[in-house]
């Protein structure tokens, strides 16, 4: 059963929500706020990533590609869908690498009206709201078209390796 009190407080029988995916529950769960819960799994277990790969379809050389994720093994995937649900964006699937299921949002539109200003409303508590201040101004960035600008696609790269950690940018 869904209640809704305001703009976005969100208050739910996670075990109803659970029942609309055939997810099998054998205890009972508290009503919780959700947008609260998603954010702290978020901080636990989410990830803001920019990828920044060279292409030769891509005026400047580079693609830019943000994204918000979050990975969770089969047997806990449950809670992605109840994330899909509550942003209403982004699909889930399987991640060949780490063999675990994951939600993601890649359209910057989604990104910039539902992701973004849920964690503006719900911040992080973590260092994890660094990248996610980093991954915020990139994706603004992106959305003024700044990253059509040679000198802004160094500073996106700049910005990026501070989310990803230097390992992660491909170059």
């Amino acid at each position: 059963m869904l209640q809704q009190c305001g703009r976005c407080s969100w208050s739910i029988d996670f075990m109803d929500r659970l029942k609309l995916h055939n997810t099998p529950m054998s205890y009972q769960m508290p009503k919780i706020h959700i947008p609260t819960y998603i954010t702290a799994f978020t901080d636990g277990e989410g990830c803001f990533c920019v990828s920044t790969n060279k292409s030769a379809r891509h005026k400047l050389g580079w693609e830019i590609r943000p994204s918000f994720s979050v990975s969770q093994n089969k047997a806990r995937a449950q809670v992605l869908y109840l994330m899909k649900d509550y942003f209403g964006c982004g699909s889930i699937r399987p991640d060949r690498s780490d063999k675990t299921i994951k939600y993601e949002v890649r359209s910057l539109n989604d990104l910039l009206t539902r992701i973004i200003p849920h964690f503006e409303e719900h911040p992080l508590i973590s260092t994890k709201n660094e990248s996610f201040r980093l991954f915020k101004e990139i994706c603004l960035m992106m959305k003024n078209r700044q990253h059509k600008l040679t000198e802004n696609v160094e500073k996106i790269r700049f910005l990026s390796r501070q989310i990803n950690g230097e390992h992660k940018t491909k170059i």
